[in-house]
C-alpha cells in the first residue's frame, strides 16, 4: 500500500465538476459541508444547448464559488446530446441498455481536465456527481470506473508517483434520486437554479431520461420541484 504525503497546502482545496444539474449542483454543496475550497470546473463542449452552463455559472455564483468555463471541441460527435440530427430518446424504460445522449468518454475527458486543475492548484480532491442507482446507463458514472481513474491517476500524475493523492469524491454514486434530493435539502442547495433536461427548451421537456429520473426523485421525496421540472 502506498504512503502518501500529507500537504497542508493542498488539505481543504477541491475542484467540482458542475454541469448545472441536481446531482453536479448536490455534489458541490457536498464539498462545501466539508469545508473544502471549491474551484468549479464547467465544459462547454458543443452540447444541443447552453441552458445548463448558465445555471452551473448561477449555482457557482450562489455557492461563493469560482467558476471556470473550459470550451473543448469533440468534432466526431458520437452522440444525441452533440448531433442535433440524431433524437433524443422520448419516453424511455430507463434500463441497462446505454442510450444515444451518451457523450463517448466524457467522464475520461472531463475528470482528465479537473485532475490537471487539480494538480496545477494544489487541489487534493476532484467531486463529481457520478451516480450509479438512478442513472441512463453510462458506464463512466460507475464506482469501478472512478477508482480505475483514481488509479490512473496514482501512476500518470507527478503528485501520484510522488506519494500525494489526489482522491476523487463521488457522494452521490451509491444513492437514488430520491436520497439526492432529500440530501439536496439538507444541504441548502438552490435546486430553483438547476437545470437537468437534455433540451433547451424555456422549460424541462419532461420526457428525456434526465426529466423523467429528476421527476421520479421530487416525488418519491415527496417534494415540488422549485425548478418546475
Amino acid at each position: 500500500m502506498t504512503n502518501y504525503k500529507f500537504n497542508k497546502k493542498r488539505k481543504n482545496k477541491a475542484i467540482v465538476l458542475l454541469s448545472g444539474g441536481l446531482d453536479s449542483a448536490v455534489s458541490l454543496y457536498s464539498a462545501l459541508s466539508e469545508s473544502y475550497q471549491v474551484s468549479c470546473l464547467s465544459f462547454d463542449y458543443g452540447q444541443r444547448h447552453k441552458k445548463e452552463l448558465k445555471a452551473a455559472q448561477k449555482i457557482a455564483k450562489k455557492a461563493g464559488c469560482q467558476w471556470q468555463l473550459v470550451k473543448i471541441s469533440l468534432p466526431w460527435k458520437g452522440s444525441s446530446l452533440l448531433d442535433k440530427t440524431k433524437k433524443i430518446p422520448r419516453h424511455r424504460k430507463i434500463d441497462a441498455e446505454i442510450p444515444s445522449t451518451y457523450v463517448p468518454a466524457r467522464n475520461i475527458i472531463f475528470l482528465s481536465f479537473a485532475a490537471s486543475f487539480a494538480e496545477s492548484v494544489n487541489a487534493s480532491a476532484i467531486f463529481i456527481g457520478a451516480n450509479e442507482i438512478d442513472y441512463s446507463g453510462y458506464p463512466d458514472c460507475r464506482q469501478e470506473f472512478l477508482d480505475a481513474f483514481s488509479l490512473a491517476l496514482q501512476k500518470g500524475t507527478k503528485a501520484g508517483t510522488q506519494g500525494v493523492k489526489t482522491i476523487i469524491c463521488a457522494p452521490l454514486v451509491k444513492k437514488n434520486k430520491q436520497q439526492i434530493v432529500e440530501l439536496a435539502i439538507r444541504l441548502g442547495v438552490p435546486l430553483e437554479l438547476t437545470w437537468s433536461c437534455y433540451s433547451g427548451g424555456k422549460k424541462p421537456c419532461g420526457t428525456c431520461d434526465s426529466c423523467i429520473l429528476r421527476a421520479q426523485g421530487f416525488a418519491q421525496a415527496k417534494m415540488k420541484d422549485p425548478a418546475g421540472c
